[in-house]
């Protein structure tokens, strides 16, 4: 065998690591979220009381987010080719932060202060998410770099999928961890947390040892990619533009029931669902989004990204209209597997999307501007859309509380359509013509 071979295959076996590394840690950061995201809001809800507080954690921490990836961390990231060491800072910091956030939400609990213990999390976790963003920008830089353009939209897919079976995992635990907020309150959910966050960190570190090994093949491609994005920046800047304003509207419509479906559930004029009964709703969520994370990355490698978004936008239309009809535990279950699906499909053609628009030497910038708009996932859409449209529903109109919570979820649609509908005017017509 010559010298090329064995170099092509020790790259080959080395790139294999590298995926497996990272599907460790999309595992491990998926149950880590589903442990510590799944019961949070009702947490917070128990300790504060209105819908509008519970979203301000999300909200303040998306911009803290938001600020770090793009003012600081982006640049770096670009400059500097950090990618593996980003992720691992960014994980070390959260590790000790989450435990000081911990004993001082204690401190205030035990005086008999809920409000600022509610308070003591939402700010506290929002001060480190500046700092946390670091491994957000590393984390999409990384992947764009060990993907092309051929197979990005698949193996984007196949890590959805392990991050999906990574939540499932976490959510079966949250609903033993949180037993009616004792979980938050003793701190065995902050601890459980904080041993994920130091194995993620340890298990970055091994791919940080590869992150500046070059193969020659690895090399050429990275090359062809930069020749392909210079001769079609101005295009593509143009679209990655319009593709994120339709996606501020998707993801506020899609996001601004998060925190209402979550209450909605365990009301009792609504479906009345206990602990292990909304672990098993939310559960199906995920297997949804499994499905369409290992299907849909393929799919869109095949007949295009823009035509599997549509398809994902679609479901993301239809599910919430259905909430309200939904009048028992397996209904509800199903239901809310389609939105799974349409939610995943839309996050993993979508970075394979955005990965294809940007060329290589703005990654961790532009990459970081599609982090912040599906991080208002997280909590805007929550404060500015839906928890107030609820709150003035049920405090100023009157309205009893699961019809305030239906009419957000209708509202819900409505905004989806309207980011829809831009989507497909200015990305999906463009495409048309352009291959014409």
């Amino acid at each position: 065998m010559g010298k090329v071979g064995v170099a092509a295959k020790s790259a080959y076996a080395g790139l294999r690591r590298v995926f497996f590394n990272l599907s460790l840690f999309q595992f491990l950061t998926f149950v880590r979220r589903g442990v510590f995201y799944t019961f949070m809001i009702n947490y917070l809800y128990k300790l504060m009381g209105t819908v509008t507080s519970t979203a301000a954690l999300g909200t303040l921490n998306m911009f803290a987010s938001g600020l770090g990836q793009n003012l600081l961390w982006g640049k770096i990231s670009d400059r500097h080719r950090l990618r593996a060491r980003l992720i691992i800072s960014g994980e070390t910091i959260a590790a000790f932060a989450y435990i000081a956030v911990f004993l001082t939400h204690r401190l205030f609990i035990d005086v008999g202060d809920s409000f600022a213990a509610g308070l003591t999390i939402i700010f506290g976790l929002s001060v480190l998410e500046f700092f946390w963003s670091m491994s957000d920008v590393g984390w999409a830089a990384l992947l764009t770099d060990v993907t092309t353009q051929e197979i990005r939209g698949k193996v984007v897919g196949i890590l959805n999928f392990i991050a999906s079976l990574g939540r499932m995992v976490g959510i079966f635990f949250a609903g033993y961890l949180y037993s009616e907020g004792e979980g938050f309150r003793n701190g065995t959910i902050f601890f459980i947390v904080t041993i994920l966050l130091f194995v993620g960190a340890a298990v970055m570190a091994m791919v940080s040892r590869r992150e500046k090994t070059k193969t020659a093949s690895s090399a050429f491609v990275e090359k062809r990619e930069k020749i392909e994005n210079k001769l079609h920046y101005g295009e593509n800047e143009r679209t990655y533009k319009w593709f994120l304003a339709s996606l501020i509207i998707i993801v506020l419509g899609m996001a601004s029931i998060n925190q209402i479906f979550l209450l909605f559930l365990e009301l009792p004029e609504g479906l009345g669902a206990q602990d292990q009964e909304m672990s098993f709703i939310l559960a199906a969520w995920t297997v949804g989004g499994m499905i369409a994370s290992l299907t849909s990355g393929s799919l869109a490698d095949k007949v295009g990204r823009e035509k599997a978004i549509v398809l994902g936008l679609f479901l993301a239309i239809f599910t919430p209209i259905t909430y309200g009809f939904a009048r028992n535990v397996p209904v509800m279950a199903l239901v809310y597997g389609l939105n799974g699906v349409a939610f995943w499909v839309v996050q993993t053609v979508g970075f394979a999307l955005a990965g294809d628009l940007i060329p290589e030497h703005t990654r961790g910038r532009l990459l970081g501007r599609y982090n912040t708009v599906m991080a208002l996932s997280w909590g805007p859409a929550g404060l500015f859309v839906g928890g107030p449209f609820a709150d003035f529903q049920v405090n100023v109109l009157g309205m009893p509380k699961n019809v305030a919570y239906v009419n957000a979820f209708y509202l819900s649609s409505i905004i989806v359509a309207l980011g829809t509908a831009l989507f497909i005017a200015k990305i999906v017509f463009k495409s048309k013509t352009a291959q014409y």
